[in-house]
């Protein structure tokens, strides 16, 4: 029985590590937001869908488009351009200014960034 009490206290307490942390009115993340799936390729003035976990809100996150491998540098999505945001998704508008062509997206949570997934934004 007391094994059975200490693995149980052991397994509360590995789930309880996991789950991002929240402190007072605004949350800290503590995990990695994953991009799960984006949308396919969309015009500007189009509309994109990404899909994934862990992603924040709009208050403390951006979404970054045209940047490297390992998500530097690239064009940031205005606040403007946010339809919807949850922790699970993101619904934008792409701007006129957006830049065309493949490149890959990043969601930026507090100071962690996302995986990366590719997009295109066509002409």
């Amino acid at each position: 029985m007391l094994r059975f009490f200490v693995a149980s206290l052991l397994i509360a307490g590995g789930l309880v590590a996991c789950a991002p942390a929240q402190q007072g009115a605004s949350r800290m993340v503590t995990v990695t937001p994953m991009l799960i799936k984006v949308s396919e390729s969309a015009a500007r003035g189009g509309t994109v869908m990404i899909q994934g976990r862990y992603l924040g809100g709009p208050s403390a996150g951006k979404v970054r488009l045209g940047a490297t491998e390992q998500g530097e540098g690239g064009y940031v999505f205005p606040p403007s351009a946010v339809r919807s945001w949850t922790d699970t998704q993101i619904v934008l508008t792409v701007p006129t200014d957006a830049p065309v062509g493949g490149s890959w997206l990043f969601v930026e949570v507090g100071a962690m960034r996302s995986t990366g997934l590719m997009f295109s934004v066509k002409q």
